[in-house]
């Protein structure tokens, strides 16, 4: 009131525009300092801009969706490979828990024996745990070299540590039925079938010709009423014959199912437990978890502790094996 009465109505409105002006100016600053001090004291904004730039230099893992360091090989919160490395021999791009290159058939870790799984030093020129040489075993069988304790070739116990793997598992009651089922379908393998209904004839006229024989031998020896045992033919037709081997191949598998080898944190281990299993006299490929494919032995296989087992391929098996040269 004081300030319309001292001074003219045209001061007075000059005055007034001035102040709001000034507050039209300072207002928004002050506005934006408050917010600023606001989102400075909120935690939540900053945590999500420490998780965006988190995201942005990490490595997200396809197993669980948790992000790690930009140079972790593993996954923190799962424990899954989530980073590539390459082979020391070709280059191939291969998982940081592999032990093997299926490129070139290297074995290519320098801190863990191959033979039996003992942590080195990498400068070792022999195992100090089972005294084997780090530049491969030749067999004595085969003559093949080998980076493991078993032939990668004909399956020959290359260690004592091998032979004694073996010794352990012969006691195992599915293991010598596993045995028993390999030598009848052998047996099967070798034999020779009835081609025709004359090869049936000919096979009962040899028996009868066997035991007039027989019986004329008796009795030129003194013998009134010689008594010639039986002997039971083993041919049998082709449909026979391939009906009982699909019946042993069918035991194999159930059995070899029993010997598979479970997923296991040792590589080494798990690839000479299924070497010692491995029957002969069939033929069979290592089935791996990995990948699922077909190798000649989990020799061949870059991740054996994943689990795998063996499977009947049969003589005349045209199923293609990964690791074969």
């Amino acid at each position: 009131m004081q300030l319309n009465k001292c001074y003219p109505k045209s001061m007075t409105n000059d005055y007034s525009q001035d102040i709001e002006r000034t507050q039209r100016t300072i207002r928004p600053q002050e506005m934006a300092r408050e917010r600023e001090r606001v989102r400075e004291n909120d935690p939540q904004p900053q945590m999500m801009q420490q998780q965006q730039q988190q995201q942005a230099g990490g490595k997200k893992c396809p197993f669980c969706g948790a992000v790690n360091e930009p140079e972790a090989m593993f996954c923190a919160q799962c424990g899954q490979p989530i980073s590539k490395s390459s082979c020391p021999f070709c280059g191939s791009e291969i998982d940081p828990d592999a032990d093997f290159c299926e490129a070139c058939h290297h074995y290519i870790r320098k801190d863990i024996c191959s033979y039996c799984g003992a942590h080195l030093s990498g400068n070792e020129a022999y195992c100090p745990e089972c005294g084997s040489p780090r530049g491969g075993l030749v067999c004595p069988t085969c003559h093949t070299m080998n980076d493991f304790a078993f032939c990668k070739q004909c399956g020959t116990a290359l260690t004592a540590e091998a032979k004694e793997l073996v010794k352990e598992l012969q006691k195992n009651p599915d293991y010598m039925e596993l045995m028993n089922v390999v030598q009848e379908y052998s047996r099967l393998e070798s034999s020779l079938p009835y081609n025709s209904e004359r090869d049936v004839v000919r096979e009962q006229m040899n028996m009868k010709l066997r035991e007039r024989m027989l019986t004329l031998l008796a009795k030129d020896a003194g013998v009134e009423n010689p008594v010639i045992p039986k002997v039971s033919t083993k041919r049998m037709t082709k449909e026979e014959l391939e009906e009982q081997k699909a019946d042993r191949i069918k035991k194999l598998s159930a059995i070899l199912d029993k010997l598979a080898v479970p997923p296991t944190s040792s590589p080494v281990q798990a690839r000479n437990y299924a070497m010692a299993s491995k029957p002969m006299g069939v033929r069979l490929a290592w089935v791996c978890n990995f990948k699922h494919a077909l190798h000649s032995s989990p020799c061949g296989c870059a991740k054996p502790h994943l689990g795998g087992k063996w499977v009947v391929l049969g003589k005349n098996s045209t199923a293609e094996i990964k690791d074969d040269k």
